[in-house]
């Protein structure tokens, strides 16, 4: 590929290998979603020729147990980032008649795709409090090199095992989920850091760290974007109101969260007043940490009433953007420039190019830093 840019992809079933160099050949572009809270997915699309061997390999990859037909994929700038470590799902074959070849599309999503597969229902978690059930779940996968980043709940509820005992509802993909939804958490897998090896996130969405190099707009020779437009939508931001009961007195209360907790600091110094309340029906039944958890993730992804969206050449970037971290922006004016929280990007690579779409959310207009990095630390 283009000097600078290096695409590496192993596929195999169960532990994956070098792809063949017929594989390699026929490559066209491959696409990488990656946002924030959800898994990840990917598409591979190669040019098939008459007769080619693909067809067979492709074939092979249908037929073996559980779908376990295993993709890595590898982008090298600077330093390798594996992109995606999944399971094919879904194979497509376009044939053109006129030039005599056909488009393969292949299509997957991460390892949840395995966590997805078959049901657990009733399966028993007795003395187990959520984020130890969920430690547990992770344990089977540990052959596929994922390994557990499960952060405890503030008050566990462990229910005694002569009262009730938790059972797992539907596949491990969704047990977690329902898990994570019902202690205001989030869960998704980081690929890497080594290709075969990925990261199981189960705790709150974090929105601190060190942001990713600024993203330039409207600075001549420093602008590093194709395109970045942003939007200001003040009438989502919703305040939750949570129900908290009086263990003396039995009184109902309700508790109003605001959008901006230690997790989720402000990254505007014009943070809207929310207009609308909204009653949170879903934690009725749930522990007052729980009902609270659950309010903090509501009112969180209500707030960011700032988005931006845009395309970046990562070439030029210098890097990849990352999901799920922070980033500056300058030179977008005032109300824009700042600090932001990449919600989802988009990774397009084909023969000499690296595109990446992104998706930026923050909670208020104006920026409360006075400066943001340019460059990688």
């Amino acid at each position: 590929m283009a000097s600078g840019l290096y695409l590496t992809l192993l596929m195999g079933p169960m532990v994956p290998l070098p792809a063949p160099k017929v594989l390699m050949d026929a490559f066209t572009s491959a696409k990488v979603t990656v946002a924030a809270g959800s898994r990840s997915g990917f598409e591979l699309i190669f040019t098939l020729a008459d007769r080619s061997p693909l067809q067979t390999l492709m074939l092979l990859a249908g037929s073996t147990p559980l779908q376990t037909w295993r993709v890595v994929i590898v982008a090298t700038v600077g330093l390798p980032q594996v992109l995606m470590d999944g399971i094919v799902e879904h194979h497509d074959v376009s044939p053109d008649a006129m030039t005599g070849t056909a488009r393969l599309v292949v299509t997957g999503h991460d390892l949840t795709a395995l966590m997805d597969l078959q049901q657990f229902q009733g399966l028993p978690f007795p003395n187990m409090g959520p984020d130890v059930r969920v430690t547990t779940i992770l344990g089977k996968y540990a052959a596929f090199g994922v390994m557990p980043m499960v952060i405890p709940v503030l008050e566990p509820d462990v229910p005694v095992v002569t009262q009730q005992i938790p059972a797992q509802q539907g596949t491990d993909f969704a047990y977690i989920n329902q898990l994570a939804t019902e202690n205001g958490y989030v869960f998704y897998l980081i690929p890497g850091p080594l290709p075969g090896t990925s990261q199981a996130y189960w705790g709150p969405e974090v929105r601190i760290g060190i942001p990713q190099p600024a993203l330039n707009v409207n600075m001549d020779s420093w602008t590093n974007v194709e395109n970045l437009s942003f939007r200001y939508a003040p009438e989502t931001a919703v305040t939750p109101l949570v129900n908290i009961q009086d263990p003396t007195t039995g009184t109902t209360v309700p508790v109003p969260i605001p959008s901006v907790n230690p997790l989720s600091p402000p990254m505007g110094l014009a943070i809207p007043v929310p207009q609308r309340t909204e009653q949170m029906t879903t934690a009725a039944n749930l522990t007052t940490s729980q009902a609270l958890a659950q309010g903090f993730a509501k009112a969180v992804q209500t707030g960011d009433v700032v988005s931006g969206t845009g395309t970046i050449d990562v070439l030029r970037y210098g890097q990849i953007l990352y999901s799920r971290q922070l980033v500056g922006v300058r030179g977008a004016g005032i109300a824009f420039d700042g600090l932001y929280y990449v919600d989802s990007t988009t990774h397009t690579i084909s023969k000499g190019k690296y595109k990446q779409d992104f998706t930026l959310k923050r909670n208020g207009l104006i920026s409360n830093t006075p400066v943001v990095p340019t460059r990688p630390y």
